[in-house]
């Protein structure tokens, strides 16, 4: 089983049809669309994020990205791997990846918000790491959201 992890632009083919499954998924997961946080591709600020995907065997696993918040965090966006790869250590892969990116960034803190129907994601942050914190941004006015840090 061969696996690649590449940096992506935020047009890439498979990064936006591995965020289509992340949207089905939280689509049926969450009561209300306004509880999911999506990444506006037409905005401009998203050409200042990092986009990376997993490839196993050629095909797009997993993806991820981190979008700046001026110098003081990134915020983890977009993170999912697909049902038919997990399992296999991917997302801790390409969570890695993104924290490495983010140090190479001068990042000292990455950020992200989840939610309570997301049980097996926030086990994985809180075991690698994340802790706990007070909503943030566009997060504070929402009640489902759940957000968490980590020092890098």
């Amino acid at each position: 089983m061969k696996r690649t992890i590449e940096q992506v632009q935020h047009d890439n083919v498979h990064l936006h049809e591995l965020i289509r499954k992340l949207d089905e998924d939280l689509g049926q997961r969450y009561s209300s669309p306004d509880e999911i946080f999506t990444v506006d591709f037409n905005d401009p600020a998203v050409m200042a994020m990092t986009f990376i995907v997993a490839y196993v065997d050629g095909e797009p696993a997993g993806c991820g990205g981190i979008k700046p918040h001026g110098s003081e965090f990134v915020e983890l966006k977009r993170f999912y791997v697909d049902p038919a790869f997990r399992r296999l250590g991917l997302a801790a892969e390409v969570l890695g990846q993104l924290e490495n990116r983010a140090k190479e960034l001068g990042y000292s803190v990455i950020r992200l918000e989840a939610g309570a129907p997301q049980p097996e994601a926030l086990a994985f942050y809180r075991k690698h790491g994340y802790y706990a914190i007070d909503r943030f941004d566009e997060y504070v006015d929402c009640e489902s959201s759940l957000c968490y840090e980590k020092q890098l």
